[in-house]
C-alpha cells in the first residue's frame, strides 16, 4: 500500500475497491527544487499529495512575498478556490526541495464522482478538513502572540526550522524576520 493510499484510508472511510479507484486516479510525479506547480493568475487544474519534500504557498504583492503555508509530506496542496471554482489562482506553489508527489488532474477528480457513488460525501469531508485547518490558522493569528505561534510551529514541525529560510517561516507566522530571529535565539538558550 502506498503512502497516498494509507493517508486516504486514514483520512476517509473508504473500502478497498474505492481506495484503489482513488489511488489509480493519481499519477506519481517528481518536482525539482525551485520548480513551480502553479503560478498566481493561472487556473489550478491539479491537486497533489506530498509524499516527500516541501512546497511553499505564497503570494507576490509588489516587492513583498507573503508565505501562506509550507506544506510537507502527508499534506495535500492546491489553490482550492481556483481548483474548485475555476478562478485565477491567488497563490504560487513552489517546491522548496526536490519533491515526490501524487497528483490528480481536475478531470480525473471530477470523474471520481461517476466512479464512486459516495465521492461527493468524501469530497465534502475533504473540503471541511481544509476549512478547519484554515480556521485554526486564523484563530492562531487572532488569539495567540507571535511567541505562542512560534512555539506551536516549533513543537509541531521542528524540522521546518532546518529546511526552510527563516523569512518564509516568519511571513507564514505573521511576524518580521527580526522577531523570528529573536524568538529563535531565545528558544535555543
Amino acid at each position: 500500500m502506498s503512502v497516498l493510499q494509507q493517508h486516504i484510508q486514514n483520512y476517509f472511510d473508504v473500502n478497498a475497491e474505492q481506495l484503489d479507484i482513488i489511488a489509480r486516479s493519481f499519477q506519481f510525479r517528481q518536482v525539482a527544487k525551485g520548480d513551480y506547480l502553479l503560478k498566481e493568475g493561472r487556473l489550478c487544474n491539479q491537486l497533489s499529495f506530498i509524499q516527500n519534500g516541501l512546497i511553499r504557498i505564497y503570494a507576490q504583492k509588489g516587492e513583498k512575498e507573503i508565505t501562506q503555508w509550507i506544506s510537507s509530506a502527508g499534506y495535500f496542496v492546491t489553490d482550492l478556490a481556483s481548483f474548485i471554482f475555476n478562478t485565477p489562482a491567488r497563490w504560487n506553489l513552489q517546491a522548496l526541495t526536490d519533491c515526490e508527489l501524487y497528483t490528480i488532474d481536475k478531470q480525473a477528480y471530477i470523474n471520481l464522482g461517476e466512479s464512486i457513488p459516495e465521492w461527493h460525501k468524501l469530497e465534502k469531508l475533504f473540503i471541511a478538513k481544509c476549512f478547519i485547518i484554515l480556521e485554526e490558522r486564523v484563530n492562531s493569528h487572532l488569539f495567540m502572540t507571535a511567541e505562542e505561534r512560534f512555539q506551536q510551529l516549533l513543537s509541531l514541525q521542528p524540522d521546518l526550522f532546518n529546511q526552510v529560510p527563516l523569512q518564509y517561516l516568519a511571513s507564514m507566522l505573521g511576524m518580521t524576520p527580526e522577531t523570528m530571529s529573536r524568538l529563535r535565539k531565545r528558544s535555543l538558550s
